[in-house]
């Protein structure tokens, strides 16, 4: 039974994610996490600064299955199977010690899966103790009035053959930390955060996927409750900044442990715990949503309470949740919203413009639905394209209404779309790769046309500048233009 439940799939960082449940559920406020590099010796261990448990409880935290997870939790509570400490620990390894502390007594009580093996007539034996050559580890409680370590030995599922120190640490550095960041971020993060983690002695930050008070953030929705014989579950929605609104420091981290795409969707957390990061929970019409391109800026923080686990499937690894039946259209209709609210964020690179309200971008292109499809054509009433035509004679206008035209046949859509598919990115227009003297060329003959020709003041064309595609990124140029003639 015990190697069975060595594979239910937890990776190393959910797994030390379950260990911290524990914790929290304790009262912890600071844990130490340590990675010790001894080759087949190495071991990892969580301390925390928890209430602890008596021998008593300690030997019923040992014991698989001891709670039945149907019964009543606090509210605050983590858990739910009973089974975290136990199938998290032996995923990653062969011998599970953990010792406690509490009102000043401490206990210590060990798994080992070896000893078992080699002794199949000696029961299910918990052993007193920690292994001999481990003896320093326990005592590591000894500084503490209460706490807890739980001690990883043998870790035959993460020290295999040819596993070298370089990659102990970036399984460290790379998976376990960026992990934790995020599925504690509610609880590390503000300026008197509940938790502490520390990894080998340096702090874990927070990773916030929803850039909680970012500048160029486009939207955020007010949240929204919806109470159900489980409790109340809420819901807020949000959409990220365009790459061209972030740093590249900015883009790099916040596009999450899994990528910018892989990070869209919904994200569920328990008591501030992040279950689920990403995916759309098999919602969708006609067929269930996939994590596409045009949405990734799409996030939605979807919070339910520790009562709702049966309703929402929450599994044993807790990384799986589906939403109840009753929840599904409510749910649909918020994510229909916002993903479409990101895409035209993704299409149109991050316009300044607020995507609510405000005076509306005049675009060059527009779209047309037809019974055919969809079909891109080009706007006449564009600025730009309104000044040639309007200067232009009967034949002159014909030619350039031909030269649209085949312009708008020969849109290159297939390439555009491949493209994007493959290099993960919209292609880089609105002057992306211009100098401003460039812009502002072009921005001065509009602006000039505008002025003398249809004899609009100053102020007003300027204005109309501001609200036309792409010259509306470029305010401060916009504000050099006076005088037309110049």
């Amino acid at each position: 039974m015990l190697e069975s439940l060595r594979g239910l799939g937890y990776s190393t960082a959910a797994a030390l994610a379950d260990i911290i449940d524990n914790s929290i559920s304790a009262g912890a406020t600071t844990l130490d996490i340590q990675f010790n590099w001894k080759e087949k010796s190495s071991n990892i261990y969580i301390l925390d600064n928890g209430s602890g448990m008596s021998d008593q409880e300690l030997e019923s935290a040992m014991t698989l299955g001891d709670k039945n997870p149907l019964d009543a939790r606090s509210p605050n509570d983590l858990g739910r199977f009973g089974m975290g400490l136990k199938t998290a620990s032996f995923s990653q390894c062969k011998r599970l010690t953990v010792a406690s502390r509490k009102n000043g007594i401490s206990s210590c009580l060990r798994w080992d899966l070896d000893l078992l093996t080699a002794n199949p007539d000696m029961g299910w034996v918990l052993i007193e103790g920690p292994a001999p050559g481990s003896e320093d580890l326990p005592g590591k409680l000894e500084s503490l009035d209460h706490g807890t370590i739980v001690i990883w030995e043998m870790l035959d599922r993460i020290v295999t053959e040819s596993f070298t120190v370089n990659d102990f640490l970036a399984l460290m550095e790379e998976q376990v930390e960026r992990h934790l960041a995020m599925v504690f971020h509610r609880l590390l993060e503000g300026h008197h955060p509940k938790l502490r983690l520390n990894l080998n002695g340096k702090k874990i930050e927070a990773w916030d996927p929803f850039l909680s008070g970012h500048p160029a953030k486009p939207w955020t929705s007010p949240v929204q409750r919806h109470m159900t014989s489980c409790g109340n579950i809420e819901v807020q929605c949000h959409v990220l900044p365009h790459r061209d609104k972030l740093t590249d420091r900015e883009y790099e981290i916040n596009g999450g442990p899994a990528g910018w795409n892989a990070q869209q969707g919904f994200y569920v957390y328990r008591n501030q715990r992040l279950l689920v990061a990403g995916g759309w929970l098999g919602l969708g019409q006609p067929r269930a949503w996939n994590r596409e391109e045009p949405h990734r800026l799409a996030r939605i923080r979807l919070d339910i309470p520790n009562t709702a686990d049966a309703d929402w499937k929450i599994d044993v690894k807790k990384s799986v949740a589906r939403p109840p039946v009753a929840l599904r259209a409510w749910l649909t209709s918020m994510a229909t919203d916002t993903r479409e609210r990101a895409r035209r964020v993704f299409a149109y690179r991050g316009s300044p413009t607020n995507i609510n309200a405000g005076t509306p971008i005049e675009q060059a292109w527009k779209v047309e639905r037809t019974s055919k499809g969809i079909r891109y054509r080009i706007d006449e009433a564009h600025p730009s394209i309104a000044a040639v035509l309007d200067d232009a004679t009967s034949t002159q206008k014909d030619l350039i209404l031909s030269m649209l035209r085949v312009i708008e046949e020969t849109v290159p859509v297939q390439k555009i779309w491949l493209d994007t598919a493959e290099q993960k990115e919209t292609p880089v227009t609105s002057f992306a790769s211009s100098s401003d003297e460039t812009v502002l060329k072009v921005m001065k003959t509009l602006f000039r046309n505008m002025v003398i020709r249809k004899g609009m003041d100053i102020a007003d064309a300027r204005a109309r500048l501001a609200c036309t595609d792409p010259f509306q990124n470029f305010p401060h140029l916009i504000a050099q233009l006076s005088d037309p003639e110049s």
